[in-house]
């Protein structure tokens, strides 16, 4: 083709541009609408296979229950998230509030108001641990909050020798775990309180604005005069403290102090926050998303229990949807040209 034959070829067709434009289409509403869509679908296909037994209000009760720990530590993850920083502890940190509160209990004789108190400072001063390396030694969140993780493994151990702290526990402990109110358990009100203060905290103050906008572009904000290294401790505070009170709930539970109890919160809240960041949003980390994307695991694995699929299932399930939702996230974010 020559040079003349280039400069006045005929533009493409409206066809094409209608292709790209459905295309994009297809991703803002895969990016913003993803997770509800597949929630929407698991709940309907569940009614249809279980509907006597999913469908009541003693099972939606059953699933608040069961999601309330997951949602603080969730949330508590989206915080640093929102600011670009992973939290590869908070799943150990949560083990080590359980042995810590119990201990204080049972082995140091502390008052459960106090112990509680002394667990959640502790994990706190975890996050702040974990903030340090990152900001300071400039390591990695993913390195620095895996290699404290792997720390506090051992201090749990140290602390116990590996026998969990159960017997001797006070009866107050146990309620908090058991006492209702409306017929709906107490850790329900309490995750309802941390959610709402999270949101709050991200959405209504300088440090979530603040967050945002490191999470957004750090040069930038750091340019403005945002105190970056300060806001990404704080957000690291933030995650291994609920991290903490999740861990003293599923304690209270569970009615001992196990060294690996939540452990396994660290895959459920990566999956429920990356879940949540196709929520609402294009492809971001937030506060509401993250309770959908709890909400979406918790009736996963409810509904396969009812219909009474193997344990294995929940794993292969949870695992599945943390990779569906990374892919979904990015390549949405590829087609709407975001990076």
């Amino acid at each position: 083709m020559t040079t003349e034959a280039i400069a006045t070829a005929e533009p493409l067709p409206l066809e094409e541009d209608g292709e790209q434009r459905q295309g994009h289409l297809a991703a803002r509403i895969a990016s913003k609408y993803g997770t509800i869509i597949a929630l929407v679908l698991l709940i309907v296909v569940f009614a249809m296979l279980k509907g006597n037994l999913f469908l009541t209000s003693q099972n939606l009760v059953d699933i608040a229950s069961d999601i309330a720990i997951g949602a603080i530590i969730a949330c508590g993850l989206t915080i640093p998230l929102v600011a670009d920083e992973f939290d590869l502890s908070i799943g150990y940190v949560g083990s080590f509030a359980g042995v810590l509160v119990t201990g204080f209990m049972v082995k140091n004789n502390l008052p459960m108001g106090v112990a509680i108190v002394a667990a959640i400072a502790a994990c706190s001063a975890i996050g702040l641990v974990n903030g340090l390396i990152i900001t300071k030694a400039g390591v990695h969140s993913f390195v620095a909050t895996l290699g404290t993780g792997t720390i506090v493994v051992g201090l749990n151990f140290l602390y116990n020798s590996g026998i969990a702290f159960s017997i001797g526990l006070p009866d107050a402990f146990f309620n908090i775990n058991l006492h209702k109110i409306l017929g709906i358990p107490l850790p329900v009100f309490i995750a309802a309180g941390v959610v709402i203060l999270l949101w709050v905290l991200l959405n209504r103050t300088l440090f979530g604005y603040y967050a945002q906008a490191i999470g957004q572009n750090r040069e930038a904000a750091h340019l403005v005069g945002v105190r970056v290294d300060r806001i990404r401790v704080l957000a690291m505070m933030v995650s291994s403290t609920c991290a903490g009170v999740g861990g003293i709930l599923l304690a209270a539970k569970l009615g001992s102090g196990q060294n690996n109890a939540a452990d396994g919160y660290l895959l459920s809240g990566f999956a429920a926050a990356f879940l949540g960041s196709v929520a609402l949003r294009n492809a971001e980390f937030h506060i509401v998303g993250t309770v959908i994307g709890v909400v979406t695991v918790g009736v996963a694995f409810n509904g396969l229990a009812i219909v009474g699929a193997p344990t294995f299932w929940q794993y292969v399930v949870q695992g599945g949807l943390l990779i569906g939702a990374v892919a979904l996230s990015t390549v949405a974010r590829r087609i709407l040209g975001r990076h």
